[in-house]
């Protein structure tokens, strides 16, 4: 199974153990799981943190976690040890190859959600890129784990 995350940059009322509920209840019916996330905000880096964690109490099960990169960034050759310390890979999707910078970013998110079979969202506002990631994996039938923040 592939899982990928779409959330705002910024987060307000986050609950790690909702996240954590649904990561596992994918990884009951599953030996292997790939989460493929952006590294672009405070929702992916809590969502890549709860990946981490479901490796390290699940050595027997198969998770892999990618950093899927809309373009190549100086940082990963100047902190490539810190890159490969995280992640389990890191990928630039060749499709993504010509695409002007700003545009990259949602041609990414576009490129995970048709790679993956479910969305883990926490979208509370109905514009930017969480939303339009989010509306897209709608369009495209897929399987999605809403969270919501806490009030």
């Amino acid at each position: 199974m592939i899982c990928t995350f779409a959330g705002h940059r910024e987060i307000f009322g986050f609950d790690q153990s909702h996240l954590m509920e649904i990561l596992e209840s994918i990884l009951e019916s599953e030996q292997e799981l790939t989460c493929y996330v952006g590294g672009m905000g405070e929702f992916d880096s809590l969502c890549a943190n709860a990946v981490r964690v479901l490796k390290h109490r699940h050595p027997e099960k198969n998770i892999l976690l990618i950093l899927v990169l809309p373009y190549m960034k100086q940082s990963i050759n100047t902190h490539r040890e810190y890159y490969q310390e995280r992640y389990d890979d890191i990928i630039i999707p060749t499709e993504l190859a010509g695409i002007h910078y700003k545009k990259a970013i949602t041609a990414r998110n576009r490129w995970m959600v048709d790679q993956s079979d479910c969305l883990v969202s926490m979208v509370w506002r109905n514009y930017g890129g969480a939303y339009q990631t989010l509306k897209y994996a709608e369009r495209c039938s897929k399987r999605i784990f809403r969270m919501e923040p806490k009030a």
